[in-house]
Parts: C-alpha cells; structure tokens; sequence
C-alpha cells in the first residue's frame, strides 16, 4: 500500500500533467499560454518541495531566475512569447539546478522536433521558406509550450540521479 507521501506525490504529478496538457492544448490552438495555469503550476511547486526529496528550495530558485533571465533574453529577440517564457521559469522550479542543464537541452530538442515536424507538415510553404534564406514567414511559430511541457514531465519521470549524468 502507498503511503501518503505517494499518494501526494502522485496527485501532483496528475494536476502537474492535466495543466501542462492544457497549456499545450491552448498553445497549439491560440500560441497563448492562460496565466491561471502558470500560476497554478507554481502553486503546485510548494506541495512538491515536501514530496520530492531530491528538491532544494534554494537550488530551484536559482534555476528559476536563470530561466527566467535566458527566457527573456529570447523573448527581446522574438523567439518566444511572454507565456513561454513565464512557463519556462515555473517548470525550472521542477527542475532545480542538477537537472537545469538536461531540462534546458530537452526543452531545445522537443521545440526543434515540433519545427522539424510543422516543416515536413507544410513542405511547399517550407521551400519557399528556405529559398527566401528564412526571411518569409512561415506562420505562427512554434508551440514552445508544448516543448516546455514535454521536457518538464521528462525530467521530472526520468529516473536518474544528476550525479551519474557526467
């Protein structure tokens, strides 16, 4: 049998994935991430502390400020939205700083998957793309929310110790 602390831990994981689903949902329907579920995702980081033994509060606070300082760096550039970017900086709370690195590099692997993927969708309009050096538009962008929620459940479920990475 479970004990609560499981069973916690499970919950939160449950709530953790229906919002991040939800911040996916909208962000490949509208490219805007609903602020509530930001918000609802940080309020799920205070229970985690408590469940998770491998969470320092300061750690995931640190990792949080360089997400968020890299993220609007980004976001001055235009290569992601504000609620990317917002997303970003409470799904590295999760993280903390062991698993910041892996986080951040998972991030940039799904959001090239889901670009690799919307070109091979759209192969004429891609060539075009191409052919004008990547000066054309080619539409609304990629979903980097989707790539954030990917990561964040990756590094979350993904059984390793961060120090057996290296």
């Amino acid at each position: 049998m479970p004990t609560a602390i499981e069973l916690l831990r499970w919950s939160i994981l449950l709530l953790l994935s229906i919002l991040l689903v939800v911040v996916s949902v909208s962000d490949i329907r509208d490219r805007r991430i609903p602020n509530w579920t930001v918000i609802a995702i940080a309020i799920l980081f205070v229970p985690w502390i408590f469940v998770d033994s491998g969470v320092s509060v300061l750690s995931s606070l640190e990792a949080a400020l360089i997400a968020f300082a890299a993220s609007c760096a980004l976001y001055v550039f235009r290569v992601v939205g504000a609620g990317d970017s917002k997303l970003l900086t409470v799904t590295a709370l999760f993280a903390g700083m062991a698993k910041l690195p892996h986080f951040l590099v998972l991030v940039a692997l799904a959001g090239g998957a889901i670009a690799a993927v919307s070109l091979l969708a759209r192969p004429v309009r891609a060539a075009v793309m191409f052919h004008m050096r990547g000066k054309g538009d080619f539409g609304r962008g990629v979903p980097y929310g989707v790539a954030i929620a990917i990561a964040t459940m990756a590094i979350i479920l993904w059984p390793f110790p961060p120090d057996k990475l290296n």
